[in-house]
């Protein structure tokens, strides 16, 4: 009988905590961070060649680097947090544990052993409204909970899961081997808090 060599790698836990600003409208989620070696900080998108940030920042401030502190070469994490409490926009990813097939973090690689529960969000966070995901297995996770077609990328679909009404956005990874440049990124994130009712 063939060995399942999946079962020899180590499963992974996530590594943060989830990110919950009190009034959250919009839970933003991956699939799972990268390897800590990839960081520049402790939080969500921590590798410094990952575009979310510069999305971010391009959207609501007309600057790719306005997170960016290059003197140190890292994302001001102060500076996110504080938008991200403002904005009301909580963080955490689709997956809490995984094995990683190849030395990477792309998506593609990755056994998802463990799912979000999403029930737990909705309990401490019921004014979420929208869930906002980024490629193709984390939309996957999410809407095989929900019952509902994965939708293309830039799409939504209207979702109820654990009695929770909420809209499903389907949006560009950030990762840069995502075949988008920044600027068509940042105009369909922008589109889709348009949508939600945000001044951008």
């Amino acid at each position: 009988m063939k060995q399942d060599l999946t079962k020899e790698i180590k499963i992974e836990k996530h590594p943060f905590e989830p990110f919950l600003p009190d009034g959250a409208q919009v839970l933003m989620l991956g699939t799972f961070p990268p390897k800590p070696e990839r960081w520049s900080m402790e939080f969500y998108y921590p590798n410094k060649i990952n575009d979310m940030w510069r999305i971010m920042g391009v959207i609501f401030y007309d600057d790719k680097n306005h997170f960016w502190l290059e003197d140190e070469k890292r994302f001001d994490l102060p500076q996110l947090k504080k938008f991200l409490i403002e904005r009301k926009i909580a963080l955490y990813d689709t997956a809490t544990r995984v094995r990683r097939l190849m030395d990477n973090a792309s998506d593609k690689f990755l056994d998802i052993i463990e799912t979000i529960n999403l029930d737990e969000f909705f309990v401490a966070r019921p004014t979420i409204r929208a869930i906002v995901t980024a490629g193709e297995k984390a939309t996957g996770v999410i809407a095989t909970k929900a019952g509902v077609e994965v939708p293309k990328t830039g799409e939504v679909v209207h979702c109820t899961c654990h009695g929770h009404d909420f809209d499903l956005f389907r949006m560009p990874s950030s990762s840069r081997a995502y075949p988008l440049s920044l600027e068509k990124k940042a105009d369909a994130y922008r589109n889709m808090f348009r949508k939600l009712g945000y001044e951008v």
